[in-house]
């Protein structure tokens, strides 16, 4: 019984001050986070510009539409073209890291137009994921200091299910309900919705932290990959060519016959995501979206610039035909941590999800301020109540 009860104490305490440690840079992910969930959905709602009529003309070459917007931005690099349904408008993407430039260019298929440019790095929602990620602080500072955080909120999880956990089977069914009356104290209130609560989205918090955790530790991500087994490169990894000829003329180059082919070759694609090679001996790389939201079930397909001949990759980053248990696993990771996996309502989880995690580091501190006013208050110790923290 001493034993137990000295370990209770134990886990309390490593559940009390990684939570206070964590408990606001939690709170300020994860209400970016909501605000994040619903990006497409909502941006879907004013993107007129990126639709347009559909015509019985060919669309611009991917050549040509680098040339289209390179008039926009000469002087930025060109990191892909989008191309989608016929009745959706051309994206050219340019993205450049140091200074960081992030920008699309959108274009009319049929004739090149400039439709609209879009700034990536403004906006509510470039405000969100800056705070998500970092805290609005200098990258290098708060990617760091999100990353601990939330690496450490699974372990106050954890800490938090022992806790919860009642000593005999009779005594968990207070723990799953709320039973307030008209004289129940807001301290009370308070507690319940701590413990409660955080029991009831321990999972979907666990989930979401540990998928974010993946994203953040490249040790983590490796180590989480080889405990599923894989065997791949883990990295995204584009090939070389396999042949060399000399320099070829731009308005020549086969990248212009790739879309047509991929387009008659995978009938049900939702979008192809075209990357122009960054010198003379690297493939070119198309992604071919499977399915509308998702990444996970892309085929990432690579391809000789001069002989368009199909190249494989080392990477998990291939066919998604190709992909075992493991590569799947970490694929997935992005699509589960925003909770795109199940559709809207998986988003809506997230979003859920999110807002529950916000609330327990406010409800923890509140009942731990409560608790250290109380024992300013008075001389007489108080025991710890189990599973509440007061």
């Amino acid at each position: 019984m001493g034993k137990n009860r000295t370990f209770r104490k134990v886990i309390f305490k490593i559940h009390r001050y990684l939570g206070l440690l964590s408990g606001l840079i939690v709170f300020m992910v994860a209400v970016t986070g909501c605000g994040w969930v619903f990006k497409e959905e909502i941006e879907g709602l004013y993107d007129d510009y990126s639709t347009v009529s559909p015509q019985a003309a060919p669309m611009i070459t991917p050549t040509n539409a680098r040339k289209f917007a390179k008039a926009v931005f000469p002087e930025k690099s060109v990191h892909g073209t989008l191309y989608q349904e016929d009745e959706k408008a051309i994206e050219v993407i340019f993205y450049e890291a140091e200074p960081e430039f992030y920008q699309s260019v959108y274009l009319d298929p049929y004739s090149g137009k400039v439709l609209h440019v879009k700034d990536h790095l403004s906006g509510f929602f470039a405000f969100m994921l800056e705070g998500h990620m970092y805290l609005w602080l200098p990258r290098a500072i708060g990617g760091k200091v999100v990353s601990i955080a939330v690496f450490l909120f699974l372990f106050v999880l954890l800490s938090g299910l022992v806790l919860w956990w009642p000593k005999k089977r009779k005594y968990a069914k207070q723990r799953l309900t709320f039973k307030w009356k008209a004289t129940t104290t807001w301290r009370r209130k308070n507690v319940d919705l701590h413990r409660i609560l955080g029991f009831y989205g321990a999972a979907l918090a666990f989930v979401l932290a540990f998928t974010g955790s993946v994203m953040a530790f490249n040790w983590f991500y490796y180590a989480v990959y080889k405990t599923a087994g894989g065997e791949k490169a883990p990295q995204f990894i584009i090939p070389e060519n396999s042949s060399f000829i000399g320099t070829v003329e731009r308005d020549t180059l086969p990248i212009d016959r790739l879309i047509p082919l991929l387009k008659t070759e995978t009938t049900h694609a939702k979008s192809y995501e075209i990357h122009y090679p960054h010198n003379d001996s690297s493939s070119i790389y198309v992604e071919v979206a499977r399915s509308k939201g998702l990444y996970y079930d892309s085929d990432y397909r690579f391809f000789d610039q001069h002989t368009l001949e199909e190249i494989e990759t080392p990477s998990i980053y291939g066919k998604y035909k190709d992909a075992h248990f493991a590569d799947k696993l970490i694929r997935m990771n992005y699509d589960i941590h925003v909770g795109a996996i199940g559709g809207l309502a998986g988003k809506i989880l997230a979003f859920l999800a999110s807002a529950l995690i916000a609330s327990l580091p406010l409800t923890g501190f509140l009942s731990w301020w409560g608790r250290r006013k109380r024992s300013g208050a008075t001389t007489k110790k108080i025991p710890v109540r189990e599973g509440t923290g007061i």
